[in-house]
């Protein structure tokens, strides 16, 4: 998942600007280049600085390997210790990479969406950010060995940077964040579709899937991708959620003129609430 960050600096600073004004329907969400931009700007500083940390460490050597037990690993975990499967990975790998392009992807045969294309792209190149920094943030900063470790297999994967990062799992992370995200926006847009369970059901197996080609392969724990799925599904959901156009409520300031109290004349503003 390293190279995530970097598929989506360019199109970050194109898209996050403001949407077309030619538009079939009003868009439920609101962005703003600045604003949006600089939150952009941030998740790639973030995630590089993860990376970075990262790839400090240095793999265990062959006493290191010998001295890990299966005992050691939580109960809730253990079943798993010592799994790899390169099948596995592969599949895990087409779910995972094919599934960040084809999610957003499928908005566009939304009209409603399609109209508001540009800007529905911003925030899933901020919400894919959003997962892929606190990914990285996490395996800079909390090492843990990956399941295959604790298994005669993996060859020259034992001994290298990468067999710290088993938390949290990152395809399943970014492949919530990409389906989540994908369901969200097709509901605010259709919110009396019939599709709407089918849409949603897609968005939950998909990463599902993903964690348990993870698991087979070796590559993360159960609780590493609990985890990961979580955190994929919450940025998928929340980033559109923080966007949205808010109702007609809260509090208004409007000017109030010509008030005469005991004589004397007073300008000032009214407070009133929007219900």
């Amino acid at each position: 998942m390293k190279q995530l960050s970097a598929l989506f600096i360019a199109g970050s600073l194109a898209l996050a600007g403001p949407p077309a004004t030619a538009q079939k329907a009003p868009s439920p969400y609101r962005t703003r280049f600045a604003v949006d931009g600089s939150i952009v700007a941030g998740e790639l500083v973030v995630s590089g600085f993860g990376l970075y940390r990262s790839m400090q460490r240095s793999g265990l050597n062959a006493a290191e390997l010998a001295a890990l037990r299966k005992e050691d690993v939580p109960k809730f975990d253990r079943f798993s210790a010592g799994y790899y499967s390169e099948s596995a990975q592969t599949a895990s790998d087409l779910l995972c990479y094919p599934s960040l392009v084809v999610a957003p992807g499928l908005l566009a045969l939304s009209p409603a969406v399609r109209s508001h294309y540009g800007q529905t792209l911003a925030l899933y190149v901020q919400t894919v950010l959003a997962a892929d920094a606190l990914f990285t943030t996490s395996i800079g900063n909390i090492p843990r060995y990956r399941p295959f470790l604790y298994g005669p297999e993996g060859a020259d994967l034992r001994t290298s940077r990468i067999q710290t990062n088993s938390f949290f799992a990152g395809h399943t992370a970014h492949t919530a964040a990409a389906t989540f995200f994908a369901a969200k926006v097709f509901h605010d847009y259709n919110p009396d579709s019939p599709a709407q369970p089918y849409v949603w059901g897609a968005a939950a197996a998909v990463p599902a899937a993903v964690a348990y080609f993870r698991i087979q392969a070796g590559k993360h724990f159960l609780s590493d991708n609990i985890v990961g799925y979580a955190v994929g599904a919450t940025a998928g959901i929340v980033v559109p959620q923080l966007h949205k156009v808010a109702a007609r409520r809260g509090i208004s300031l409007a000017p109030l003129q010509g008030v005469n109290v005991n004589g004397y004349s007073y300008s000032g503003l009214l407070l009133s609430k929007q219900l």
